[in-house]
């Protein structure tokens, strides 16, 4: 059975591709006049709200209601969007360049190819797929990005970042257990104490990672290159393909 997260992308897509182009619910001017009115016990309703293609950049959305919105191509570029609930939100095209993404929720969400270079994903929960993202230099410290366990009937849903972009990123005491990171680039990225049990990274570049105390027992690691990586205390138990200085 394909996975929810894979059924709610080609519903996306779908809608995409058959729906009219049209104008968005509103302007950045309106958004900015129901942010001033918001506080945490009256949230700006944004709920299901078309915001495509918005200019929507260094906007504090800490009070609103953004669940299920239309965000396709909208700019979120230096936003303030922590501790948010995004589950089932339409991401594609965003640019959340150097946005505020700590604590948030991202659950059944498109986000192939977009922007989110330098973000701030610490302590976030993400079961998503980023396939092809960039998020070169962004901090995801401490982040759980591992596979919900607890919707197997649905298929396996896992957070996939298939060719993205990691290089630098801060991804210390992460969880990625079974995520897909097929290809991905995680150059000089931090992994201390990181969790990738079971994850696929077949092909993926760690060159110069710090992988201090990084769990990657049962990864699959298949041309999966280590040139100059840290690996001081990191486990390789069950691994597909031991790199060679195991």
């Amino acid at each position: 059975m394909k996975s929810a997260v894979r059924f709610l992308l080609a519903v996306c897509v779908a809608l995409a591709t058959t729906q009219p182009a049209a104008a968005a619910d509103l302007t950045r001017a309106e958004v900015q006049q129901l942010l001033a009115k918001a506080d945490q016990q009256h949230p700006a309703d944004l709920r299901r709200k078309d915001l495509k293609g918005v200019d929507l950049s260094h906007l504090d959305f800490r009070h609103a209601d953004l669940w299920g919105a239309d965000l396709r191509r909208a700019d979120f570029n230096h936003s303030n969007l922590a501790g948010l609930t995004l589950d089932l939100t339409v991401m594609t095209g965003i640019n959340l360049n150097g946005a505020n993404l700590s604590r948030t929720s991202i659950f059944g969400v498109s986000l192939m190819h977009a922007d989110l270079r330098g973000a701030d994903l610490s302590g976030s929960r993400v079961v998503a797929i980023m396939d092809g993202a960039n998020l070169s230099g962004a901090n995801i410290s401490g982040a759980d990005w591992a596979a919900d366990m607890k919707n197997q009937s649905m298929g396996l849903m896992r957070a996939s970042l298939k060719g993205a972009n990691l290089s630098g990123a801060n991804l210390s005491q992460a969880k990625l257990g079974r995520a897909m990171l097929k290809h991905a680039k995680l150059m000089q990225a931090n992994l201390r104490g990181a969790d990738l049990y079971s994850a696929d990274m077949d092909g993926a570049d760690l060159s110069g990672a710090d992988l201090t105390d990084a769990n990657f027992s049962a990864t699959k690691l298949h041309d999966a290159i280590f040139t100059g990586a840290v690996t001081d205390g990191a486990r390789f138990d069950g691994a597909q393909h031991k790199p060679d200085f195991q």
